[in-house]
Order: structure tokens, then C-alpha cells, then sequence
């Protein structure tokens, strides 16, 4: 091997070097944007489930209004 292709080498494993550690640096971006949407989600699943809680909440209580009122009109 001559000293040309020992540099190329060296060249070569330095090119490879970098482009291994962005790839490193890209996969450590990626969990931790994946943690932050997964935590993401888990709170506007929960939020969700309590805005849907209060909106049965909201509608029994419509109902029942609803109910007395026709009560109402109808005793007249």
C-alpha cells in the first residue's frame, strides 16, 4: 500500500468518523423529540378524556333541565 492510498484511507475513515456521529447526533434528536411527542400525547389523552367526562357531565345536566321543564309545562 503506498503512502497515497494510506492517506486515502485516513481520508476515507475521517469522512466516515463524522458521518457516523452526526448519525449518532440525529438518533439522540430523534428519541428525544419521540419522548416529548409520547409525553405529548399522554397528556392530551388524559385531557381529552376529562373534557369528554365534563361534556356527559354538561349533557346529563341539560337533560334533566329539559325534563323539569316539560314537567313544568305540562302540569299547566
Amino acid at each position: 500500500m503506498t503512502q497515497s492510498d494510506k492517506e486515502k484511507d485516513k481520508i476515507e475513515l475521517a469522512a466516515l468518523e463524522s458521518r457516523v456521529d452526526e448519525l449518532i447526533k440525529t438518533i439522540e434528536s430523534l428519541a428525544n423529540e419521540n419522548e416529548a411527542l409520547r409525553s405529548q400525547q399522554s397528556a392530551l389523552t388524559t385531557e381529552r378524556a376529562t373534557l369528554i367526562e365534563k361534556t356527559e357531565q354538561a349533557r346529563s345536566r341539560v337533560e334533566a333541565m329539559i325534563a323539569r321543564l316539560k314537567a313544568m309545562e305540562s302540569r299547566t
